[in-house]
């Protein structure tokens, strides 16, 4: 043995050699650890932890259905409670990212063409990114897929409270 030609004593050769294998074998089950946490996540996502979708009242109902790019936004939501494994997942949230562009160059309805829609939907947005993001990571995209639901459903929700509030923020603010 080249290698110990330094070492004198055959206890501390013995000792050496049991150093190297010890370190040898601990490599070795880092790499399987490694491997094993790669495996866990697939990219996967439970499509059944989704949150169900807050219904729009029938005022503003009738005035979203005016909104074309609202409805084809809207209309693309749908397709993710259908996506089953990754890749309708990746396709679904492309889909809705094109939608939410157009959305965002869409002309609002007046009463819809304010910052707390607006806001919201920058949120949704957010939340939009970063599952696509963790769905072409292949991790688990559930925790930002449910993120972005809840984004979803308090932008619906704005809907439901500027219809039902009738109160103009402006006549408050001008006190004169």
């Amino acid at each position: 043995m080249p290698l110990l030609k330094f070492v004198h004593s055959p206890m501390l050769k013995f000792r050496v050699i049991v150093l190297l294998f010890l370190t040898l074998m601990a490599c070795k089950d880092d790499k399987q650890d490694l491997t094993g946490s790669q495996q866990t996540d697939s990219g996967t996502f439970d499509h059944q932890k989704m949150p169900a979708r807050i219904e729009i009242n029938t005022k503003a109902s009738a005035i979203l259905d005016q909104w074309e790019a609202f409805g084809n936004f809207s209309r693309s939501f749908d397709i993710l409670y259908r996506a089953r494994n990754n890749e309708d997942l990746i396709l679904a949230l492309d889909d809705l990212l094109e939608k939410e562009k157009l959305l965002a160059a869409s002309e609002h309805p007046e009463i819809f063409n304010r910052s707390q829609i607006k806001s919201r939907q920058k949120v949704v947005r957010t939340f939009l990114l970063k599952a696509r993001a963790q769905a072409l990571e292949r991790r688990d995209a559930t925790e930002p897929i449910v993120e972005m639901f809840e984004a979803y459903n308090a932008y619906r929700n704005q809907f439901n409270l500027l219809v039902n509030n009738p109160l103009d923020s402006k006549l408050i603010l001008d006190e004169g």
